[in-house]
């Protein structure tokens, strides 16, 4: 498939790997922020054929896992009132809230429907005049423009009965908070594409200088990872720090601006607590003035009550990289993707579930490379197989 296979290409992907060996010296800590990045990371063996001396620390860039517990309780209270549909993208079902999840709420009599778009729950709201149709909104910057481009859509039509629950948040908000943090030992960044592909460059060039971190853009084929890794070890082993776009190819320095301009006239940033990162501010999007109308929460009602994450899930160190998944005790044991603690362990972006589904167990984490030529054989195709196994065993043993 053309734009897929050039960045799995196996003669390219070690050179890549010799390129970051000649120029390792020392010891490097690397967050890539997103939840996709994660998962080709762990389904290609990536992190196990680096260097030793480079670490790759997994970030909170999955908006399903950062959702607080406040706002899933307030999705399963909408869905269990007479008369109301409760709309999401799938991997909200199984999030677990203080009592229960939407999976529980629908078992309840509760009218829950997994949608693929925002638009297909205003349609939804057309075809059921009779109902209140809510849409559960989850996501980054991503997300976000189609969310507001169904409510500016439910506003032209001029419908009653459909409305948002917002949790929509913001990818720089966080990296400050990381950055900024006491415990805090990332050194540089792998930054998330597909947010910059709308939202363009220039909100990371702030942190870049204010923490002195390398910030490398980049896309989530291995080959994009490879390179976005070996920018960001060039830079630190300069003693210099840049924003760089490894993703040109799908990312302008300006972005989508019809995107961004939708989002601004639509959502407004606010102050809204993350799981695993306290309240940040301007992190989440909240529906302006003009638009309040569709605000779920006020036309419900609905109140905000703090809620305890359970007290054996470590999800939140996990999502600011100071622990790996299979570090939480709970891993693998009490908290599994059939019987999860916390989101990690059940979005399709969880760290958790990345680490689970990749066979990763707790005595695994401190002896990397042994593994690394059977995860390449199952995350490549079997015509790709063979060349990309012994590019990587002629290249050195796996992990430097």
């Amino acid at each position: 498939m053309r734009y897929v296979d050039e960045y799995r290409d196996a003669a390219l992907a070690r050179a890549l790997l010799d390129d970051i060996r000649r120029a390792v010296t020392r010891p490097w800590t690397i967050m890539e922020v997103c939840g996709g990045q994660t998962h080709t990371i762990l389904r290609y063996g990536l992190d196990e054929l680096l260097p030793d001396t480079i670490e790759l620390v997994h970030g909170p860039g999955c908006p399903v896992c950062v959702t607080p517990i406040a706002l899933i309780d307030q999705a399963i209270a909408v869905a269990a009132l007479p008369a109301v549909t409760l709309c999401s993208f799938g991997d909200m079902l199984r999030v677990p809230g203080s009592g229960g999840d939407l999976f529980t709420a629908r078992a309840r009599g509760g009218d829950v429907r997994v949608v693929y778009s925002p638009l297909d729950a205003v349609a939804l709201a057309r075809r059921l005049p009779e109902r209140q149709v809510v849409f559960f909104g989850v996501g980054f910057e991503t997300t976000a423009p189609t969310t507001a481009m169904a409510v500016r859509h439910a506003a032209d039509l001029g419908l009653t009965n459909f409305s948002l629950l917002a949790a929509h948040v913001r990818v720089p908000p966080a990296l400050e908070a990381i950055l900024g943090a006491p415990d805090n030992r990332v050194q540089g960044v792998l930054a998330a594409g597909h947010v910059c592909a709308v939202m363009g460059l220039d909100e990371y060039r702030p942190l870049v200088e204010r923490f002195r971190v390398p910030i490398v853009v980049t896309g989530f084929e291995p080959l994009d990872l490879l390179q976005g890794v070996a920018l960001c070890v060039r830079q630190l082993e300069a003693g210099r720090v840049a924003l760089e776009n490894q993703y040109a190819r799908s990312v302008r320095p300006d972005g989508n601006r019809a995107a961004r301009a939708l989002l601004a006239e639509v959502f407004a940033p606010v102050a809204r607590r993350w799981r695993g990162l306290a309240e940040l501010p301007e992190s989440a999007l909240e529906l302006r003035p003009a638009f309040a109308r569709f605000d779920a929460t006020r036309r419900f009602a609905l109140e905000a009550a703090p809620a305890a994450e359970p007290p054996d899930c470590r999800a939140g160190e996990v999502l600011r990289g100071v622990l790996k998944p299979p570090q939480c005790p709970a891993f693998g044991t009490r908290c599994t993707p059939e019987r999860p603690l916390g989101a990690p362990m059940v979005s399709s972006e969880g760290a958790c579930a990345a680490y689970h589904r990749a066979g990763r167990r707790r005595e695994e984490v401190h002896h990397r490379g042994a593994e690394a030529p059977r995860r390449m054989e199952e995350g490549f195709s079997v015509a790709e197989t063979p060349r990309f196994c012994a590019s990587v065993v002629k290249s050195g043993s796996a992990g430097g």
